[in-house]
């Protein structure tokens, strides 16, 4: 039965794991095409370049989703955002699997992309309606079914792809994206509107509270720069493992990211202690993490435990820094919490681009010491803003 939601008044606990799970779903979408473009490659007779550009095309559309689409849920009622939405995916993953040319895939992933932000509607959610002591649990809660979905959605599509076929994996997408739709329509109840105005008045606000609140800018910056130093790992891990000692392929290098679980599994944990410990406090132990991470990394640099042992750290590093972040973010403006989730995760995907452009140079130029160097230096500026401000 549907509970009324209520500005800090709580949410079912049975709510919230449906909103993990469907985040996890949702967000799967993504990460489906990268096992599998080698044999979107060959069904269709296009070059590897050809086929990189469909995983970049549906990046750049979760981006323009961030930035257009999310703030929406403030303007309109948010259970038809994501209604509509997840309908446009399942037709969007049918329509990838039915393509027989590539530029129908490249725009069906632009809309996918697009489409896969609702996940950041659920965060707000579940800021907004928290006891103000549960919030960064709970926010924790759906960072959990955020990161099993991306973690999980490699490791079954390349199954998938492996035994069914790469266009099988995109026909289960769509029905799970239909099923979501039923589940969401039964369970999630109608919430108060946010902002009263037009889609013009909705950005220019958004833009405003950029301007005006340093607490939002600063959060953002510092989270921003984590998930660089987050992503300059998996931007070059590939690289790095395939060649000596390791020799690995693409399924030992795919199981490695199951070792991202261990981040997965410590969010909501980490979110528990947030209220207790303070914002700050979590981002001096998570850019402590994550730089202990990268020295294990350097030091161990010819062992499989060395990075089986620093991609769990990092992980755990990664989701202090961003859960007490983002929770902070979200409580600056509780009338507009999908706006500032906007800011928040528009800066985060510019810090998680600056990282994977620099990872690549640094490699290219002084291999893994270089992208090692990246990585703790993307980390220090975070530490150092952290230290020379007050929040």
């Amino acid at each position: 039965m549907k509970q009324k939601l209520e500005e800090n008044k709580g949410i079912p606990a049975s709510l919230l794991w449906i909103l993990a799970i469907i985040s996890g779903l949702s967000v799967a979408n993504l990460y489906y095409n990268q096992p599998l473009l080698n044999r979107i490659s060959e069904d269709l007779g296009i070059s590897e370049f050809t086929a990189n550009l469909i995983p970049m095309t549906t990046q750049i559309g979760y981006a323009l989703g961030l930035l257009f689409i999310i703030p929406l849920g403030d303007l309109y009622k948010r259970k038809n955002i994501i209604v509509i939405n997840f309908l446009l995916l399942s037709v969007a993953t049918c329509s990838i699997a039915m393509s027989v040319n590539v530029f129908y895939i490249l725009l069906a992933s632009l809309v996918t992309g697009i489409c896969s932000v609702m996940p950041q509607i659920f965060i707000p959610i579940a800021a907004q309606f928290s006891l103000p002591q549960n919030k960064a649990r709970n926010v924790g809660m759906m960072v959990s079914g955020l990161l099993t979905g991306i973690l999980g959605s490699r490791v079954i599509s390349g199954f998938v792809g492996e035994y069914w076929g790469w266009r099988t994996m995109y026909y289960i997408a769509a029905v799970i994206m239909l099923l979501c739709i039923f589940v969401v329509v039964r369970v999630l109840p109608d919430m108060p509107l946010n902002f009263k105005g037009t889609y013009k008045g909705l950005m220019k606000s958004l833009f405003t509270l950029y301007r005006d609140n340093s607490t939002i800018r600063l959060v953002s910056a510092r989270a921003g720069l984590c998930f660089g130093s987050f992503l300059v790992l998996w931007a070059c891990l590939a690289f790095k493992l395939s060649g000596e000692p390791f020799y690995a392929g693409n399924n030992i290098i795919g199981m490695l990211g199951l070792c991202g679980v261990a981040g997965a599994l410590t969010a909501s944990f980490v979110g528990s202690l947030v209220h207790k410990f303070g914002v700050r406090f979590f981002t001096f132990v998570g850019c402590s993490l994550i730089i202990a991470a990268w020295m294990i990394m350097f030091i161990f640099l010819h062992s499989y435990l060395g990075f089986i042992v620093g991609i769990i750290v990092i992980d755990i590093g990664m989701q202090c820094v961003q859960i007490g972040n983002q929770t902070c973010a979200l409580s600056q403006a509780p009338k507009a919490t999908n706006r500032v989730n906007t800011i928040f995760m528009t800066t985060y995907f510019v810090g998680g681009s600056l990282g994977t452009f620099l990872a690549g140079t640094f490699w290219h130029a002084w291999g893994w010491t270089g992208v090692v160097c990246v990585g703790i230096g993307l980390t220090l500026i975070s530490l150092l803003v952290t230290l020379f401000t007050r929040n």
